[in-house]
């Protein structure tokens, strides 16, 4: 697996071209305590994933309400010299329950940004995070406060690198406006089955437009500014690589069988094609995988080695699209 020079502050480790999410890590969104058997099920995880090269693994506060951070913490205390070899990015932003002060809402304030970056890391027992992510656009964010907060996480060592998920490029550049730190990170939905990223471009000054909800510019202004695109869902949930897909639409049938005969063309999993042909891009998008069972962590390994033609890679958005070009 080849690895690409984030512009990462601080120092300079590589980053794998595909991301672990570590989503299910910790079992059910519930308040049941964390096992022995959940804890050996993120080992497996993670040594999937270092098997095959990946060293970025991506989390959030919210993910199992805390419990995949605590879950990973235990993997790191349990593996001697791994937090050195890798790079670890959380997320917050979010609060999931109501309480004393509101209803679930996002929350992008100074105070519960420097608040929340304390849990994760005591949750994860490390002394700092290499990326933090603002999860989602907060309505009633204020930029001069956001920048003030992530200064102070980077100040005190808390934080070396900060980006977003889920922004557009006018979002990202009012924040950085008052961030004296980069953004250098955008992590939203990208996949064969969710292709609104190549629609905005594509589809501009065409009827489709209309149909479209991911931002315009985006992609390009990320390139243009040097700040890394991440798929989650790259997977697009097992429609194109096993999955039942009864009762979806033409287009998802479809596009697995061509996914599975161009595979078995390459000699790779439907995976690898999947991945591919997100990995194509020339944004040079880094697929955020969200499984938690080794087999299909395995499986990804041939995608960034698997070079689809041009005629491929159009093959097959047209096939989910459902239209020819």
């Amino acid at each position: 697996m080849s690895y690409r020079q984030l512009p990462l502050h601080d120092h300079q480790i590589p980053a794998s071209p595909i991301v672990l999410g570590c989503m299910r890590f910790g079992g059910d969104w519930d308040g049941a305590p964390i096992t022995e058997d959940l804890v050996v099920e993120g080992h497996q995880a993670v040594e999937a994933a270092l098997e095959i090269g990946i060293n970025h693994f991506d989390l959030a506060d919210i993910y199992t309400r805390g419990k995949a951070e605590h879950v990973f913490g235990r993997i790191l205390s349990e593996r001697n010299g791994l937090r050195e070899q890798i790079i670890i990015q959380s997320k917050c932003g979010i609060r999931l329950v109501g309480d004393d002060e509101g209803p679930q809402r996002y929350d992008t304030s100074g105070a519960h940004i420097i608040k929340s970056v304390d849990g994760i890391l005591s949750r994860l027992g490390t002394e700092y995070l290499d990326i933090l992510l603002l999860h989602r656009p907060d309505p009633l964010a204020h930029p001069q406060e956001i920048g003030e907060a992530l200064s102070k996480l980077h100040q005190a060592g808390k934080v070396r690198n900060f980006g977003v998920s889920n922004m557009g490029s006018e979002q990202i550049r009012l924040l950085q406006m008052h961030s004296r730190m980069p953004f250098i990170v955008n992590q939203l939905e990208m996949s064969l089955d969710k292709i609104g990223f190549v629609e905005a471009g594509v589809t501009v000054n065409r009827a489709q437009a209309k149909e479209n909800v991911f931002p315009y510019g985006t992609m390009e202004y990320c390139q243009a500014e040097r700040i890394q695109l991440q798929a989650w869902g790259p997977l697009a949930q097992g429609r194109f690589t096993g999955r039942a897909i009864e009762g979806q639409r033409p287009e998802i049938e479809a596009t697995a069988e061509l996914v599975a005969r161009i595979a078995k063309e390459r000699g790779v999993t439907s995976e690898a094609i999947v991945l591919a042909w997100l990995m194509k891009h020339p944004a040079g998008i880094q697929p955020v995988i969200g499984s938690i069972r080794p087999e299909r962590i395995l499986a990804c390994r041939d995608a960034a080695q698997v070079e689809l033609t041009r005629y491929e890679w159009y093959e097959l958005y047209s096939s989910s699209c459902g239209r020819r070009m």
